[in-house]
């Protein structure tokens, strides 16, 4: 018997995208919501996330505001920005509620961790970009300023740039979770994986260049964790491809067939 997808029922194209049209406008209730409760903390927030560089500020000196309407509108943005990253985990809960009826159970045994260490890994890279790449950058641009020259940065420029590195840490933090899918789905194995590592560290500066300012500073901060990540990705990927090919028992086997009624 051929294996087909759980709750195999035919749905009409009109009902595909009237659910697409309900989980699409929960994702941004939800967005609206935690931007209405964050709101009347938006400049805490805004002074939260500029701890980093005021810390390094030298002293007398700090941060300063062009435009007229910047001191209102920049932390506005933020919080637009932090209510979105915060969602994340109910987006892609409904990115799930959408796909999962189409997938075997085994697949779905595989895609559940996937999704949870995916959001797990996100959290991770912009923590990561916060505590420990943020001090040592702007330590070092403080302390790279040249003589006569005052380190005033602008908020707007600040939010512009810590939300460029921010984005990239989290998504760099998801190499793990992309290289697994990859191994996973059959599109490459690990032995090519191995094979292709050198071109793979290069690649890893190259992105680390294209997405962080253009300092070689930041971007090995960047690179290195890049390539440290896609080890532990061609680690678990070998793992999982293992274990895919032990055989499996017949209680595993019945999970993959459809329910007798819809046979």
């Amino acid at each position: 018997m051929s294996q087909t997808p759980e709750h195999d029922q035919p749905m009409p194209l009109v009902s595909h995208l009237t659910e697409l049209r309900t989980r699409l406008l929960r994702c941004v209730a939800v967005i609206f919501l935690i931007f209405a409760g964050l709101f009347s903390f938006a400049q805490q927030i805004y002074t939260l996330v500029s701890a980093p560089l005021r810390e390094h500020l030298p002293a007398n000196a700090t941060m300063i505001a062009t435009d007229v309407a910047s001191p209102f509108l920049t932390p506005f943005k933020l919080t637009m920005i932090v209510s979105l990253f915060l969602a994340i985990p109910v987006i892609l809960q409904q990115v799930w509620g959408f796909i999962a009826p189409g997938l075997y159970r085994h697949e779905k045994r595989i895609a559940i961790p996937l999704l949870v260490s995916s959001i797990i890994l996100f959290y991770a890279g912009m923590a990561f970009a916060y505590f420990l790449v943020f001090p040592l950058i702007f330590g070092f641009f403080a302390k790279a300023t040249p003589e006569g020259v005052s380190m005033m940065t602008d908020i707007a420029s600040y939010l512009d740039f810590v939300m460029t590195l921010f984005f990239a840490f989290g998504v760099a933090f998801e190499i793990p979770v992309a290289v697994v899918l990859l191994v996973w789905i059959g599109v490459v194995d690990v032995k090519y994986l191995k094979k292709i590592r050198p071109y793979v560290i290069i690649g890893c500066f190259v992105v680390g260049m294209i997405l962080t300012p253009p300092d070689i500073f930041s971007q090995t901060l960047l690179a290195v964790p890049m390539w440290l990540l896609f080890e532990i990705g061609v680690l678990c990927g070998g793992l999982i491809r293992k274990r895919s090919h032990e055989p499996q028992d017949t209680a595993n086997d019945h999970d993959d067939q459809p329910p007798a009624t819809r046979a």
